[in-house]
């Protein structure tokens, strides 16, 4: 048997399960922001007299402020926490400050205030994930990364449905429990939020920084500085020069199409009930999916599986532009749940086998902002498509050259290893 594999069947370790259970936790919050969040901003906007195109509007602006902070701080705070001893109580401050968030916005009965709640607690989410994502580097082997990062995105997407699924029953039951909708979903918050949090705790208790840049004076000013060298220098580095343009392009199409969805099936005119439990479909095939993956990654090499991936949201971008009915939809959701987390958890775990570990909170950081940072070109050219042509098909259609111009560049990272 191939020593990879041999690796491969060996159990997950203490640093390994606290690691993966993080990604448990913190998806239980996403879910929650692309479900329960707008519903619940939605309804204390109208209480206020905000117009539904007002609040469209500035549930937009909210998302791109988040995208924005991350990506300007995103890449120093990472630079720091490569420093011995930074990473952890950065990581943890991040955590805190986005359960936190989390827990308080259900309490929140002025839109404008929940807006500014809901970027502080986004920000938090999305920082805290630069420094779990640089962490892997620590908790495991690079023979084991792509396993362990897979079973860190399925046990998230399996995961985020148990407490989810507990506040929608506290939603949908509100009036036999006699309470109100907004009441509901403010437990419905507090539950995600302390999911988060107590699923945090074994990663907080046993993890240990292994790979670092020593500490030194000034600290905030040397992030800065070994930035923009790194920034300066990548050229030097060309597999992960080409590979970041690579999954700039081609996760962008994937986050456009997760993030889009519902509002496309919405256009269409499809029912909503049934579009929210495509979601939960999508998360639940997702699961073994994803876990598949991380298994395949032991016979065969990453590349060929981030391939074939890129040319399987190439199929479903082309599918999708024939959607017409609710059974169409459901087909789309369940081929999207057969891909998304393979090409996320391999991506994450190629990326950290390229880099130098002891910068991999630098790395992550400049890898985050290609990753989420990217949502705006995504959205951008399907609105623009749309308008040009007058179809949505065609908008969603468009994405197909995000994917061809991902798989080009990924094949000519994969040219450049060393």
């Amino acid at each position: 048997m191939p020593e990879k594999e041999k690796l491969l069947k060996m159990k997950l370790t203490k640093m390994e399960k606290a690691w993966i259970l993080y990604d448990v936790g913190n998806s239980a919050f996403i879910l929650l922001v692309s479900t329960l969040f707008p519903i619940y901003f939605d309804a204390i906007a109208q209480q206020d007299g905000v117009s539904a195109v007002d609040y469209l509007a500035y549930w937009g602006y909210a998302a791109s402020a988040v995208t924005m902070i991350v990506a300007l701080f995103g890449p120093v705070l990472g630079t720091m926490t490569d420093f011995k001893g930074y990473k952890k109580p950065v990581f943890l401050s991040s955590m805190l400050l986005g359960t936190a968030g989390c827990m308080l916005l259900g309490w929140i009965r002025y839109w404008l205030v929940f807006l500014v709640v809901f970027v502080i607690a986004k920000c938090g989410f999305s920082a805290s994930l630069i420094f779990y994502d640089a962490m892997l580097g620590d908790v495991t082997t690079p023979e084991r990364m792509d396993e362990v990062s897979a079973r860190g995105f399925a046990w998230g997407y399996i995961g985020s449905c148990i407490p989810f699924a507990a506040g929608l029953a506290l939603v949908l039951g509100a009036p036999h429990l006699g309470i109100g909708q907004l009441q509901a979903m403010t437990a419905a918050f507090c539950i995600a939020a302390v999911w988060w949090f107590a699923a945090t705790i074994p990663l907080w208790r046993s993890y240990r920084q292994l790979h670092y840049v020593p500490a030194q004076p000034h600290v905030v000013c040397s992030s800065f500085k070994r930035l923009a060298g790194t920034l300066k220098n990548m050229r030097r580095h060309p597999q992960v020069f080409w590979f970041l343009l690579a999954f700039f392009c081609y996760i962008d199409g994937v986050y456009t199409i997760i993030d889009m969805a519902t509002a496309y099936g919405t256009a269409l005119g499809l029912d909503t009930t049934g579009l929210l439990l495509a979601l939960l479909v999508t998360q639940i095939v997702a699961f073994p999916a994803t876990l598949l993956f991380g298994r395949l990654s032991g016979k065969y090499s990453p590349r060929i599986l981030i391939s074939i991936c890129i040319v399987a949201y190439t199929l479903i971008t082309v599918f999708g532009m024939t959607l017409d009915s609710q059974p169409k939809f459901w087909i789309l959701a369940i081929c999207v749940g057969l891909f998304q987390g393979g090409i996320q958890a391999l991506s994450r775990s190629y990326f950290a086998r390229i880099i130098p570990q002891e910068q991999a909170g630098e790395y992550f950081g400049i890898f985050d902002i290609c990753g989420k940072g990217a949502s705006f070109l995504g959205t951008m050219l399907v609105s623009a498509t749309s308008q040009i042509t007058n179809s949505i098909h065609y908008g969603i259609g468009s994405l197909v050259v995000l994917f061809i111009l991902g798989f080009i560049l990924f094949q000519k990272s994969c040219g450049c290893e060393e």
